[in-house]
């Protein structure tokens, strides 16, 4: 997709429903599915914001960020993500949560992103969080600098999100479910899945409910 067609659908990206749990299941392990609301507050989990930051490439289409996590001893490890990370207790908000780690972990100036709106929150199991997350854009592409957080910066094509050729099935063993099919987004040979892919299900569901 063209970036300046892009930025001509912002007003009605704020105003469409959000797909919410409906749209995010889609991509969801079938054991994520059955941790209820209950069970999931019970558990009291931490909070946690990513941004999915769009902006256009050399040749102005549009295209959103993502990363490869370091293989670290967690829950997380080697897994693609939104930029992100826990909340702090300076943090004013949730949404400067997202700002703050984004700039740390992959040098975005929080000055130039622009928010679209937050978009359903996350439960992610092994972690114990509450995810936030907060669709954004920049007018221009960041300049990108990864910290030792990242392992790879991921650069992917809206127009690839879109495309139903980037849905796939993967089996997985995770360190909460052993040998499982699992929905997965193929996004430039990259395997995407567990939160990350539940929200892009909610983002590609609400570009298709705009084009």
């Amino acid at each position: 997709m063209d970036y300046n067609s892009f930025l001509t659908h912002i007003k009605e990206l704020q105003r469409q429903a959000l797909g919410g749990q409906d749209s995010q299941f889609k991509m969801a392990p079938a054991l994520r599915k059955k941790f209820s609301e209950e069970h999931i507050k019970k558990k009291q989990p931490r909070d946690a914001a990513v941004v999915s930051l769009f902006y256009p490439n050399a040749v102005g289409h549009a295209q959103f960020l993502l990363m490869l996590r370091p293989d670290y001893e967690g829950a997380h490890a080697a897994q693609i993500s939104f930029p992100g990370g826990k909340k702090e207790p300076s943090d004013p908000s949730i949404y400067h949560t997202a700002l703050r780690e984004a700039e740390e972990e992959m040098n975005i100036n929080q000055q130039a992103v622009k928010l679209i709106r937050p978009l359903t929150p996350t439960y992610i199991p092994p972690s114990n969080f509450w995810v936030h997350p907060f669709l954004c854009y920049t007018e221009e592409a960041p300049t990108l600098v990864a910290n030792e957080e990242v392992a790879a910066i991921i650069e992917v094509s809206l127009s690839d999100l879109l495309s139903d050729g980037a849905l796939v099935t993967k089996r997985l063993t995770t360190s909460y479910m052993k040998e499982i099919e699992v929905p997965c987004f193929k996004l430039n040979d990259y395997i995407v899945w567990g939160a990350t892919a539940m929200i892009l299900s909610e983002i590609k569901d609400l570009f298709h409910s705009v084009l």
